[in-house]
């Protein structure tokens, strides 16, 4: 997620035009005009929050692409807008509603959505990176790196099926890859045609696309090139004399024989595609292909196996990508392989730029991206240094159940100080080990409170004393900006060391905000993002 410190924006300048990564595709030359009247200009302040700060572009449906700032929190934002509002914006502002409730780390967020009938607007992440079809344009990915891509498009796709929605918009230009390496899934586009099994089998489609630098867009099950999401820049995929989409392999040697098969069982019609959340476990296994640990050449199982016949992942007919007895086991743990956090029912917008890609450049040899998920929280305490009663002290293990309705709170002070009777109150978590840690997000009760996060090695028994002494060595380390006097239910810290492994982490609140006749929060759910 974006640090809310302060707005650090970076744009992607296309033969002199910028626009903006993970937003509308440009409008080509069939775009009908933009309505003028009453149109935005840099420095107002919609809905007295969303700063305008620049025009980025217009996308293929006419919206209008903003960069802004979200003056409250302070971090930068994505304000797509249509004109009129009222009843011609109501899709887009369902879509974008459905979409902030699902929570992932692989979905771009989605944080607002207004209509004020003149014009309707969607605020959203900022993304700073890059497309798939851009980076692509520099030449295919290595097996590695195209498996990681899958994986986090099919992680997101699982996050948003298991509310029982559809993305309906897979393709190059809606996967971002955003600088510090993290994968998202853009611009929801649902219709009567989309379905959980073509959003599977688009997977296949950005697989083939990250290897060959080519989109099988007329396989039937894909919604290819269609105009106006700006698909059609993108070469069709090699095809032999009886139009068939030739296998990865046969377009660029060193595919490996496992991958290719997966990638052509997923754009074969007559094989069904596994559910989303399958597909995720089996491209998890494969996230760093070892080729002394796999055998690539044929049905993917572990090497050294004998006697053992793996599970298919297709149905019956064409070729069999099968599981390993590893592979089985993961799909068995997949909740912790997927790792998504579901405030409710249903999925994710946003769109991304333009740029044709080549697949004439050299095999890449760079390192896979690193996945970025939801890690396991092993143990929560709360941490109480200034009293001795330690009633206050329980429910810490509803702040990583994964239900946002149930979480601990503190008791009612008279002051938002606690009082005048503490220093503060914390919830401290432990990892289990020493992960790398992209960001940690924090879903409170109400608006208004103040805190900071902090880590450190001390893992002292719950007790006072023993609080005291997590609490003092804690404070030398924080992690990013304090959110002081923070407007928002949600705080998300991001200033960690990306050459640093983090283990224990501790929330620290200082102020509380009014509730009811006295001051008190509860801490709904702690989310923290790594590899």
């Amino acid at each position: 997620m974006p640090s809310s410190a302060g707005p650090s924006i970076d744009t992607i300048t296309e033969g002199g035009r910028v626009t903006q990564v993970g937003e509308g595709q440009d409008a080509d030359e069939t775009t009908p005009p933009v309505m003028t009247f009453g149109a935005p200009t840099a420095g107002e302040i919609l809905a007295e929050r969303y700063e305008l700060v620049e025009h980025i572009n217009n996308d293929s449906a006419g919206r209008l692409v903003w960069r802004g700032v979200d003056v409250v929190l302070r971090r930068p934002v994505a304000v797509v807008m249509r004109y009129p509002g009222g009843d011609s914006a109501t899709e887009m502002l369902q879509a974008a509603v459905a979409a902030s409730r699902v929570v992932h780390p692989n979905l771009v967020g989605v944080y607002d959505a207004i209509d004020e009938a003149e014009r309707a607007y969607v605020v959203r992440e900022w993304v700073d990176g890059q497309s798939l079809r851009d980076l692509v344009a520099s030449g295919p990915l290595d097996a590695a790196r195209a498996t990681a891509v899958g994986n986090s498009v099919a992680s997101a796709l699982a996050a948003v099926h298991a509310t029982g929605m559809v993305h309906g918009n897979v393709h190059p230009g809606t996967v971002m890859i955003s600088d510090d390496g993290r994968v998202v899934l853009a611009d929801a586009r649902t219709d009567g045609d989309d379905s959980q099994e073509s959003d599977v089998r688009a997977v296949g489609g950005i697989l083939y696309f990250a290897m060959t630098g080519y989109w099988p867009h007329a396989e039937a099950p894909l919604r290819g090139a269609t105009a106006g999401h700006g698909r059609a820049a993108i070469p069709d995929a090699v095809r032999d004399a009886n139009g068939a989409v030739a296998a990865p392999r046969q377009v660029r040697a060193g595919v490996p024989a496992y991958l290719d098969d997966l990638t052509m069982d997923l754009l074969d019609a007559e094989i069904a595609p596994p559910p989303s959340d399958v597909l995720t476990a089996e491209l998890a296994r494969l996230d760093v292909p070892d080729d002394d640990y796999l055998d690539n050449n044929g049905p993917l199982r572990f090497a050294g196996e004998t006697g053992e016949e793996p599970s298919p992942l297709a149905a019956a007919g064409g070729r069999k990508v099968a599981l390993g007895i590893a592979g089985l086991l993961a799909v068995a743990l997949i909740g912790l392989l997927i790792g998504i956090s579901t405030l409710g029912d249903d999925d994710d917008p946003q769109t991304n730029p333009v740029a044709a890609p080549t697949s004439s450049a050299p095999v890449s040899e760079e390192p896979a991206t690193p996945v970025v998920r939801n890690l396991k929280i092993s143990d929560a305490r709360i941490i109480d240094p200034d009293s001795n009663d330690r009633t206050e002290v329980r429910d810490a293990e509803k702040v990583f159940d994964g239900d946002q309705d149930e979480g601990w709170s503190t008791e009612t002070y008279n002051r938002s100080n606690f009082g005048n009777l503490k220093r503060g109150m914390g919830v401290w978590i432990d990892l289990g080990a020493e992960r790398t840690v992209k960001s940690v997000q924090v879903n409170l009760s109400d608006r208004g409170a103040s805190a900071e996060l902090l880590t450190g090695t001390t893992n002292a028994p719950s007790s006072s004393s023993g609080d005291d002494e997590v609490l003092t060595a804690y404070l030398k380390n924080k992690i990013g900006q304090p959110f002081e006097e923070h407007d928002g239910t949600t705080m998300t810290f991001d200033g960690f060391d990306a050459d640093k492994k983090y283990r224990y982490l501790l929330f620290w609140i200082t102020e509380l905000p009014p509730n009811g006749g006295g001051f008190k929060i509860g801490v709904q759910e702690i989310t923290v993002q790594g590899s």
